[in-house]
């Protein structure tokens, strides 16, 4: 464990928890490679049968820090390799994976649901992926994942306008299971885990390889990071953040592509 990612591992639940509330959640990269240390452990752990994703505080998680994407979108280009570490680990995953999400997903706190088998969402969750907001693109595979769960259209509106649909209609289009109420949220997420650690774990992680091409999915990483790397230190990447950080609108006219 370190500071601002908890796990603990009881009755074949591997819970992690994203603990930054003071920031949102918002991950950095020594989070990521927590993230990534915590699934790829459990991948070879026989006592973990289950994974769960929960966060502290008001909000599941803001997404990424934008300090850190500020910092690449006007320098060299820091590596990404915990970034990437943490997406495979997400698209090879053999265990189970919930989530509870309560309050705001931004970003990768929406497009890594895309790899969870089982969702469950506060009455208040708001699910968003603004990464054409700041001349970015999708990752974690959800260029590929989202349009397959929610059809083209709607998976382009998420991405090209970055509007945040709330819990009801996400249930609605299939990227949740179930809509609970606030306070009861975590609760029913680690019931629902734990009924999950008890079914048999080698059925379920045939099933859900039956359901998962990994393969297709971490093509689709490389490709994307490809794309993403490149449009972090694009020109609209650098006003993006720059109006993020001045507190006013960004101004993409007199820019090229």
């Amino acid at each position: 464990m370190i500071e601002h990612i908890k796990t603990e591992l009881n009755d074949g639940v591997l819970s992690i928890t994203f603990a930054r509330p003071d920031k949102k959640n918002a991950l950095t990269d020594e989070m990521y490679g927590a993230l990534a240390d915590a699934l790829e452990t459990a991948e070879t752990d026989p006592n973990t049968r289950v994974v769960l994703l929960l966060g502290e505080g008001d909000l599941f998680t803001a997404g990424n820090d934008l300090g850190g994407f500020a910092a690449a979108a006007s320098g060299p280009l820091e590596n990404l390799g915990k970034v990437e570490r943490f997406f495979r680990a997400l698209a090879t995953s053999s265990r189970p994976i919930v989530a509870a999400v309560q309050g705001r997903a931004m970003g990768v706190g929406t497009t890594l649901l895309l790899h969870c088998d089982l969702i469950l969402l506060a009455e208040n969750a708001l699910l968003s992926t603004p990464f054409v907001n700041l001349a970015l693109v999708p990752e974690a595979a959800s260029s590929l994942l989202l349009p397959a769960r929610i059809g083209h259209v709607r998976a382009f509106e998420m991405f090209a306008l970055g509007e945040a649909i709330n819990a009801r209609t996400a249930v609605a289009m299939g990227l949740a299971n179930r809509v609970v109420p606030l306070e009861r949220l975590h609760a029913e997420a680690r019931n629902l885990a734990g009924h999950l650690s008890r079914q048999p774990a080698g059925a379920l992680s045939a099933t859900k390889k039956l359901m998962r091409d990994s393969e297709a999915l971490t093509a689709r990483l490389t490709i994307e990071n490809a794309v993403f790397a490149m449009r972090l230190q694009s020109a609209e990447a650098r006003e993006a953040f720059s109006a993020f950080a001045e507190r006013r609108a960004p101004d993409f006219s007199a820019l090229n592509n």
